[in-house]
């Protein structure tokens, strides 16, 4: 999810949290819990620091060992056992217990989107990316500040924040039978798909599509239960030539190739006697173009020149990234 849901789920769970008698028989004990699940909420993302670096060391590292199994278990112990030094006389049990709650909702509400984590690693990389909840979702995001209201004007957050997350459950749980009705409805008009890719948008009656056939890619839309389609392309796998190899040792093109699932990829030689090579990602289609992308520019002796992977929205602003880091 987004940093701004990320924040109100901390609060939501400090609200929640004064159901335990530890909280709620102290007030400095709920100050250190606050304290606790906001920057516990939160620290799985911290790696975000990576975008200082570069987009393809951001790609490539983003959800992955900060939101893995060893780190559901030591990101409480870090984030409670630093919060110690600013609340000696809380008691240490209980910051930790709700440091570890923050954490695993954290990473457990990151795999329902398109974007999924390595939750599972070391035991696999494989990116866990269920595709029912939108990286922003106005309903668990406006339930989380009716709460957060409520408490305000003096309503108990505790049986507030427990409604709110009892109902949530129901929310998810509509949201993936949703999404298995569109995978159903892709499946019947191509039976033979071998992969249906679903992305969610922030509104509820409309999903991006990309259905994977032996032959061909399908890009399309589900609105208000009817697909529609907007492009196609024959699947073609990843050429072994000597372009396509030299283009591939780059890191941003490398960056979005460990995460893309579904994609096309374009070959061609340039004006000045080089090779462009470009891949776009097809789940993110808006307006009618591909913004996640990498490119790739190589000389005639398949040098590589520049290269860009990340988010741009029109071909002038991709340009102008490539002449910036020439």
């Amino acid at each position: 999810m987004d940093t701004s849901t990320h924040i109100v789920m901390g609060v939501g769970l400090a609200g929640l949290a004064t159901l335990d008698p530890n909280v709620s028989s102290s007030p400095y004990m709920a100050t250190a819990v606050l304290a606790t699940t906001l920057v516990a909420s939160n620290a799985p993302d911290f790696d975000t620091i990576l975008k200082l670096r570069n987009n393809a060391v951001y790609i490539r590292h983003h959800r992955g060992l900060t939101h893995s199994l060893p780190a559901l278990l030591l990101w409480p112990f870090i984030v409670s056992g630093g919060l110690m030094l600013f609340f000696q006389d809380a008691y240490w049990p209980t910051m930790l217990l709700w440091a570890a709650i923050s954490v695993f909702l954290h990473v457990f509400v990151d795999i329902f989107n398109a974007y999924g984590t390595q939750a599972l690693r070391p035991v696999t990389n494989r990116w866990i990316a269920l595709g029912v909840i939108n990286i922003f979702d106005p309903v668990i995001f406006g339930a989380h500040i009716a709460g957060i209201l409520l408490w305000i004007f003096g309503v108990p957050p505790g049986p507030t924040f427990a409604v709110i997350y009892f109902l949530l459950i129901f929310y998810y749980l509509w949201r993936y039978s949703q999404k298995q009705q569109v995978v159903r409805q892709a499946r019947n008009i191509h039976p033979t798909a071998s992969h249906i890719f679903v992305s969610p948008t922030i509104r509820w009656h409309k999903w991006h599509l990309v259905i994977r056939t032996p032959d061909m890619l399908y890009v399309a839309q589900s609105k208000d239960r009817v697909i529609h389609f907007f492009e196609s392309y024959t699947f073609d796998p990843i050429p072994t030539d000597p372009v396509m190899q030299a283009a591939r040792s780059d890191k941003n093109l490398a960056a979005f190739l460990s995460f893309s699932p579904t994609y096309r990829w374009e070959m061609e030689a340039t004006d000045e006697g080089g090779y462009e090579v470009r891949f776009v990602d097809l789940r993110y289609r808006s307006n009618g173009y591909y913004p996640f992308v990498a490119i790739v520019k190589m000389d005639a002796q398949l040098n590589i020149m520049t290269s860009y992977t990340g988010w741009v929205y029109s071909e002038e602003t991709l340009r102008k990234k490539l002449k910036i880091i020439t």
